[in-house]
């Protein structure tokens, strides 16, 4: 690799790995911290049985961690967020093997950040090279939700790029939820404030557990509601509740359990993962429909947390064009991809310049119904 003193290993596993080592290199996200990784493995929530094999790139010199990328053979695409089922379904009608493939991403996460975890670029350089010829033992790799730099270099490297949109909120240094309101326009100001005194009038009140206020009942509460939301588009739930008890132990300041209540008894719950860079919001559900109790347990008090914080950006999600009317913005998002059969490359590539051209209009045509007063 040019550097006879730095190391290649491909790690099945996060238990050898120092934590301090592997957070340094996270650089402070929270998805990204060995606890949440690992935690997903440990737990059989992303391990080889379910389709999420670890194969963790890893640079050491001297015995130390210099270098990782999240990385998985990948036996399906479920619970990426970067739709690929179409070009599977084209490799099957042709008889050819689409899975395995290999991924690097966040399993059930669509959050933006690094997946080259490295301080250098060269760093980062060796990481893409080595992944590149791991990947030319399957069908193909995805880099999903990369930073803008990584992606470049990806590019590069000979990977295609993807465009996609997400809703966005920003935090503009308001000192309220009111401040908040007063900067969109009166009809979304209006709608707003009608939404949160209809679910107020029906006597919900909400209160925001952070860390270790989140107790046993609480997470055995909220799985409840977490598999009542699979059940209801009849899926089957990703995780389990021994991961989320297990993130409240070793994560507990990541952890925001938003707990919608009537009459003392629990109704809703949403749970967000964050850091004073970001909040993410991730998973919800509801033993009862409430009409609005959605956007007052996932939006509304998401937002009002950020502003008492002073968290500049909250990611809401993957999709959701409704979000656009409650103060999201939409924001260009990328992936990275390589296939090794030459002709569905080139295909594939075609695909995506008309794709892009086709985001490009999306995002013109969103920014134009953008919620914010005229200037």
């Amino acid at each position: 690799m040019g550097d006879e003193a730095l190391s290649l290993r491909v790690l099945d596993t996060l238990a050898g790995v120092n934590p301090a080592e592997w957070n340094a290199l996270a650089a402070g996200h929270p998805f990204l911290r060995h606890e949440f990784l690992h935690a997903l493995h440990e737990t059989g929530c992303a391990s080889a049985r379910t389709g999420w094999q670890p194969q963790y790139l890893s640079l050491w010199r001297d015995g130390r961690l210099e270098g990782a990328m999240p990385l998985y053979l990948k036996s399906h695409s479920r619970g990426e967020y970067v739709f690929d089922w179409s070009w599977a379904d084209a490799y099957h009608r042709h008889g050819i093997d689409y899975y395995p493939k290999l991924l690097s991403a966040i399993p059930f996460s669509p959050v933006s950040g690094s997946r080259l975890l490295a301080t250098t670029r060269e760093a980062r350089l060796r990481l893409v090279a080595a992944c590149l010829e791991l990947a030319a033992q399957t069908s193909s790799l995805h880099v999903l939700f990369p930073t803008e730099a990584e992606a470049a270099d990806l590019a590069s490297a000979g990977m295609m790029l993807r465009r996609g949109v997400q809703f966005h909120w920003r935090n503009d240094g308001y000192a309220s939820f009111e401040d908040f309101l007063a900067c969109l326009s009166h009809d979304k100001r209006k709608k707003i404030r009608q939404e949160r005194r209809k679910v107020s009038d029906t006597g919900i009140r909400c209160q925001r557990l952070v860390g270790r206020d989140i107790q046993k009942e609480h997470w055995e509460f909220f799985a409840r509601c977490y598999n009542g939301t699979y059940r209801a588009h009849h899926a089957t739930p990703y995780l389990k509740l021994s991961l989320f008890e297990r993130l409240g132990e070793t994560m507990p300041e990541n952890l925001l359990l938003v707990l919608a209540e009537m009459e003392g008894k629990p109704v809703a719950s949403a749970l967000n993962i964050f850091s004073p860079a970001a909040l993410y919001g991730r998973y919800w559900g509801c033993i009862g429909y409430v009409p609005n109790l959605h956007f007052e347990t996932c939006y509304y008090q998401a937002i009002e947390f950020c502003i008492e914080r002073r968290i500049p950006l909250f990611e809401g999600g993957a999709q959701g064009e409704h979000k656009l009317a409650r103060g999201f913005s939409p924001v260009e998002t990328c992936s990275a991809h390589w296939l090794k059969h030459a002709a569905f490359a080139d295909a594939i590539e075609k695909f995506l310049e008309r794709e892009s051209a086709g985001v490009e209009h999306y995002l013109d045509e969103l920014n134009e119904r953008a919620p914010f007063k005229k200037a």
